[in-house]
């Protein structure tokens, strides 16, 4: 078949016969047949049929730049013509692998001075685990073996990166978590405050943290590792006391803070780095996703000098790493997001105009009917349903609801993920607030039609 000429049914077909998607269950998805998307500009998509839709989600978390930059493609290009590819084993590296973990040290943390590079966040976070056990090793701790992460929490799906989330949906195939991942409670005031106030609760559920690591033994925890906002899981926004804690528990038992920075990092809080937003203090950072606007896969880990001496000094060979850790035309493409986020100021916009805009704009559905609670910060964020308001009841079975809502705003125009029954929204950075305003009218429009669909009033 000549693919110009294919309909969407017979793309659709094609899919079906041959494409197994992500977490996605392939004999309802063939059944209904796959949305097709075609082109995109700006914070815009077109899919087969020509409807035109806004990008509420820069695709995956990650098309921070908006689609259509041609200084990225022109960066591939180049590269591409340059040099395609080479590796960076046998004592051999390329300029913008070379340039780009120095760009990294720039813009991260103090003491964050080094990078090793990955394609993905799950890579990324498998390189952690690695990574972790490593410098403990090397410490002469050998037993300080178990991370503790959170319930609900994604970190990535291959077999580590899945054990360290904490979706026992995902737990459930493959036998995992792998030993010595554990999990404690999430910091989600909503669901599971109670009568505490956000700041009470807090505190006491970052106090998990403490009462893990005295169950497993102090000298058994190697680290903690924790989104500063869980995206996956329904963007949550912890209480302003949860990270001192954590940062406080980490430090006097002796054990590696791990802040995965896959969804909050390159601006997406208002800052480069989530980090930033929270002055978290981690010892290792994953990164991925908007490192390079997700034109090309690429992910890194960069680790703080703390760290990164002892696997240097000491370490000799660290037996680790990927056919394409720091490809040069991924490499590339991440060099020339990073000078077009700083030329343009666009973190500062999304902290100082567009990220506290679509916050209050978003506030106004409070009053709605179906809506308990707003949450977000910067230009990520979560319109969460219930059934009631007042006494926090969730529906139930959950996520019934949300991918009612969510269907009705792809019908209209826009993309708006559905996690459970919280409507998730994470819009290119470049997003305007002219764009913001269109946003805002579909979704209510969606949330008017979503509780008509359940006779609400």
């Amino acid at each position: 078949m000549n693919p110009i000429s294919n309909t969407t049914e017979q793309w659709q077909q094609q899919d079906a016969e041959h494409h197994l998607h992500p977490f996605t269950d392939s004999k309802s998805l063939n059944a209904k047949g796959v949305h097709i998307i075609t082109r995109g500009e700006g914070v815009y998509l077109w899919d087969s049929e020509g409807n035109k839709l806004l990008d509420a989600m820069a695709g995956l978390w990650c098309v921070n730049l908006g689609y259509g930059r041609s200084e990225l493609v022109e960066a591939a290009r180049l590269q591409m013509q340059e040099l395609p590819y080479y590796n960076t084993f046998f004592q051999s590296t390329t300029m913008p692998a070379t340039e780009l973990s120095a760009a990294l040290s720039e813009i991260t943390p103090a003491g964050f001075n080094h990078a090793f590079f990955a394609n993905s966040g799950s890579e990324a976070n498998d390189t952690v685990v690695r990574m972790v056990r490593r410098y403990w090793d090397l410490k002469g701790c050998k037993n300080k073996k178990n991370i503790i992460s959170r319930n609900n929490a994604y970190h990535g799906s291959t077999m580590a990166g899945a054990s360290l989330g904490g979706m026992k949906y995902m737990h459930e195939q493959g036998e995992l978590p792998i030993p010595g991942i554990v999990h404690i409670e999430q910091p989600y005031w909503y669901h599971l405050g109670g009568d505490l106030s956000p700041d009470e609760f807090g505190v006491k559920i970052a106090g998990e943290l403490e009462v893990k690591i005295k169950e497993l033994g102090p000298d058994n925890v190697a680290a903690f590792i924790g989104e500063p906002i869980q995206g996956a899981g329904g963007v949550i926004v912890p209480p302003d006391t949860y990270w001192p804690e954590i940062q406080r528990i980490c430090e006097a038992y002796d054990i590696l803070l791990i802040v995965d920075e896959v969804i909050c990092g390159f601006g997406r809080t208002g800052n480069w780095f989530g980090s930033h937003t929270y002055d978290i203090k981690p010892d290792l950072m994953p990164m991925a996703k908007g490192m390079s606007s997700g034109y090309l896969p690429i992910s890194a880990v960069m680790v703080h000098d703390r760290v990164a001496r002892v696997l240097i000094d000491e370490g000799g060979e660290f037996n680790h790493g990927f056919t394409y850790s720091g490809h040069p035309v991924a490499a590339a493409v991440a060099l020339a997001n990073i000078e077009i986020l700083k030329r343009e100021k666009i973190v500062e916009t999304v902290g100082s105009d567009t990220g506290p805009y679509l916050q209050k704009r978003l506030r106004e559905l409070e009053n709605h009917p179906l809506v308990g609670e707003v949450r977000g910060i910067g230009l990520v964020a979560a319109i969460e349903l219930v059934k009631d308001k007042k006494s926090r009841t969730l529906f139930d079975p959950t996520g019934e609801v949300g991918t009612i809502c969510r269907d009705h705003c792809t019908q209209n125009g826009l993309i708006m993920r559905a996690t459970g029954d919280s409507m998730i929204l994470s819009p290119p950075l470049i997003i305007s607030r002219e764009q913001i305003d269109e946003l805002m009218v579909i979704v209510e429009k969606c949330l008017d039609k979503t509780a008509h669909d359940l006779a609400v009033s």
